[in-house]
C-alpha cells in the first residue's frame, strides 16, 4: 500500500518546519529570485504564485501559500511548472516562464511534444548494475536533460547484484566529462549523503530512468517519512515493473524537492540539437572542420570525421549512436514544426470563419 505524501503545512512554522522555520511557503516549494523577477508586489496580490506538483486527467493539483487546489484542463503546464492563480478562473491561471524544461516526442505516432517536467536544477538519471545498463539510453537521458538547461548525474545502483562493478563504474565515466557518476546503495543512508550537494533547500530535483532501477527506493531514502510503494525486478531479464505511475513533487524535510517519475519505454528526442551536440562535443566539433558545409560523413571528400575514424581517435559505436541521436532529433523537430504549423493554420481558418460568421450576423 502507498500512503500518502506528508504535505508542506499552509502557513510554516518553526515547529513545523524544524531547521527551516525562515524559509516561507513558498521558498519551501522552489521559489526563487528567477520567477519572483517575471511579477511584483501587487500582482502577487492579486495572482497568488502557486507550483504544480501533480498532473492529473482530471487537471493540475496546485500549491501556494494559502492555496492547494486542482485546476481543471485547460492550461499547458506540467508538474514544477509556477502559475499565477487565478481565484476567478483558475483555467486563466498565467505560467510563469520556465528555468528548465524536460520534453519528448509524445509515445506513439502523435507528432507532439510531451512536457516531463519544468524548473528542474538536477536530473539524476538513474541505472541499475545489471541487464539494464545501457549506454546509448543513458546517453539519450543525458542529451535530454542537457538540451533542458537540467544539470545531469548518473547514478548507478544495485552494485551488489554483479561480479564486476568496476566495468559498469568505467563505462558510465566514459561517456560524458560533462556528468559526474555516483555509485550508492539505494537503501539506508548512502542517498542522503552522497547526493546532499544537489538536494538542497530550494532546489528541485528529480529522479529519470527505466522502471526498476531505484527511483521510488531513492526518494524515500532521502525522506523520513515517505513509503512509496517498490516492487522487485524480474529475474529472468531484469526488467522493472510500474509502481509510480504519475509524476509527483514530493517535498523532503530539509526543503528539497524530488520529483519520482514512471519509467519512460519509449524515449524519442525532439528540439534536442544542442543537447546532442553538449553530449557528443568532439564530434560535433569535427563536423564544423568538413571541406563541405552539408557532408553526410559517408564518402565525401575531405571529411573531418572518416579522418578521425582513420586516425583510431573515433569510436565507431559511439559515432553510429551519434548518428542515430543526431538522425532521430532531426525527423522529430522537423515533423513537429510540421504539426504547430498545421495547428496554426487550422486556428487562422477557424479565426476567419467566426469573424464571417459574425459579419454576416
Amino acid at each position: 500500500m502507498t500512503r500518502e505524501p506528508p504535505e508542506i503545512p499552509l502557513n510554516p512554522t518553526a515547529e513545523s518546519t524544524g531547521d527551516h522555520s525562515d524559509e516561507t511557503t513558498l521558498e519551501m516549494l522552489g521559489w526563487q529570485n528567477f520567477f519572483a523577477q517575471q511579477t511584483d508586489m501587487d500582482e502577487m496580490a492579486e495572482t497568488p504564485p502557486v507550483r504544480v506538483i501533480e498532473v492529473h486527467r482530471n487537471g493540475l493539483r496546485v500549491r501556494g501559500e494559502t492555496i492547494d487546489a486542482l485546476i481543471p484542463p485547460g492550461i499547458e503546464a506540467t508538474v514544477g511548472d509556477w502559475l499565477l492563480f487565478d481565484t476567478v478562473l483558475p483555467t486563466a491561471s498565467a505560467v510563469l516562464d520556465r528555468k528548465s524544461l524536460v520534453k519528448r516526442r509524445a509515445a506513439g505516432h502523435d507528432r507532439s511534444a510531451q512536457l516531463i517536467a519544468a524548473n528542474l536544477d538536477t536530473a539524476f538519471i538513474v541505472t541499475s548494475c545489471n541487464q539494464d545498463f545501457n549506454v546509448a539510453r543513458l546517453e539519450r537521458y543525458i542529451a535530454l536533460t542537457l538540451e533542458a538547461g537540467v544539470d545531469p548525474v548518473l547514478v548507478l545502483t544495485k552494485l551488489d547484484l554483479c561480479d564486476t562493478p568496476e566495468t559498469y563504474v568505467e563505462a558510465a565515466k566514459a561517456i560524458s566529462d560533462l556528468v559526474p557518476v555516483v555509485v550508492l546503495d539505494a537503501r539506508g543512508g548512502e542517498p542522503a549523503e552522497k547526493l546532499a550537494q544537489w538536494c538542497k533547500t530550494g532546489r528541485t530535483v528529480a529522479f529519470l530512468g527505466s522502471s526498476g532501477v531505484g527511483k521510488s527506493t531513492l526518494t524515500n531514502a532521502l525522506s523520513e517519512t515517505l513509503a512509496i510503494a517498490t516492487k522487485a525486478i524480474r529475474e529472468d531479464d531484469a526488467k522493472g515493473r510500474h509502481t509510480t505511475t504519475k509524476r509527483h513533487l514530493h517535498f523532503m524535510p530539509n526543503g528539497c524537492a524530488v520529483l519520482d517519475t514512471p519509467g519512460m519505454r519509449e524515449l524519442q528526442l525532439t528540439e534536442a540539437a544542442s543537447g546532442v551536440a553538449d553530449l557528443f562535443a568532439d564530434i560535433h566539433d569535427l563536423t564544423t572542420q568538413c571541406k563541405f558545409r552539408d557532408c553526410k560523413h559517408e564518402t565525401e571528400p575531405g571529411c573531418a570525421i572518416r579522418a578521425a575514424l582513420e586516425r583510431g581517435e573515433l569510436d565507431v559505436p559511439r559515432l553510429e549512436r551519434w548518428r542515430k541521436l543526431h538522425a532521430e532529433d532531426q525527423f522529430n523537430t522537423a515533423a513537429l514544426a510540421q504539426h504547430k504549423a498545421s495547428d496554426k493554420a487550422l486556428a487562422k481558418v477557424i479565426r476567419q470563419a467566426k469573424k464571417l460568421k459574425k459579419q454576416r450576423k
